[in-house]
């Protein structure tokens, strides 16, 4: 992380504050062990983990009203994990999930930066069978499907990973793959629904994605 220029920000849920340090912006990039290249992370696709967009915001604002308790909370491909963080704030039992080999590095730094409790966090390839999650009650992402392969990899990743009673929130900015995602879950067991978010007003831009909800 030495080599990174970073920026601080502190997001406003209601009464609640959420510190973050992120990248300055989407050219940030240091792999000096080749790590994320070893991994299939090119440069271009680096610094996607580290800025906040909106999609990320839109769930964050979704789960600050909804209803965890008693619930285990999965995030996936979580990035900079602002709704993990924000759950966790809530005393919600969060575990945070990527792929990207920074991700926990950067969560566990805003983890201090907010005062809380550590938040479970593993690194996870979602076309692997071997990690140690178990299965949760909630699972939520966002801004998840940036190629056509994604769809039955992270279909199948949630499968494995739910309850026999699940809800799956994920917030897709309109990519073109929400209805595929959407026949795969359905297939899968699960029912699905798409709304729109009531207000963004926290948003600079118009949202002109969806969030996408799954239950069995």
């Amino acid at each position: 992380m030495t080599d990174l220029r970073l920026s601080y920000q502190t997001i406003e849920f209601g009464k609640i504050d959420i510190h973050l340090c992120t990248l300055r912006n989407r050219q940030e990039f240091s792999d000096p062990d080749g790590i994320a290249e070893k991994l299939g992370i090119c440069s271009a696709s680096w610094p996607i983990f580290g800025v906040v967009w909106p999609s990320s915001l839109v769930l964050a604002h979704y789960m600050l009203d909804y209803d965890t308790e008693s619930k285990r909370v999965l995030e996936v491909g979580c990035g900079m994990a602002l709704s993990s963080l924000l759950l966790n704030k809530m005393s919600t039992d969060v575990t945070a999930t990527d792929y990207h080999p920074e991700v926990q590095s950067f969560l566990d730094r805003n983890v201090l930066l907010n005062g809380d409790d550590d938040i479970d966090f593993e690194r996870v390839d979602w076309a692997a069978k071997d990690d140690d999650l178990g299965l949760f009650d909630i699972i939520i992402g966002s801004d998840l499907l940036y190629e056509d392969s994604h769809i039955d990899l992270l279909a199948n990743f949630i499968n494995d990973h739910s309850n026999a009673t699940c809800e799956v929130i994920i917030v897709d900015p309109g990519r073109g793959r929400k209805n595929k995602l959407s026949t795969r879950m359905q297939a899968l067991g699960f029912t699905a629904s798409l709304s729109k978010p009531k207000h963004t007003d926290y948003l600079e831009q118009t949202f002109k994605g969806h969030i996408l909800t799954y239950s069995r």
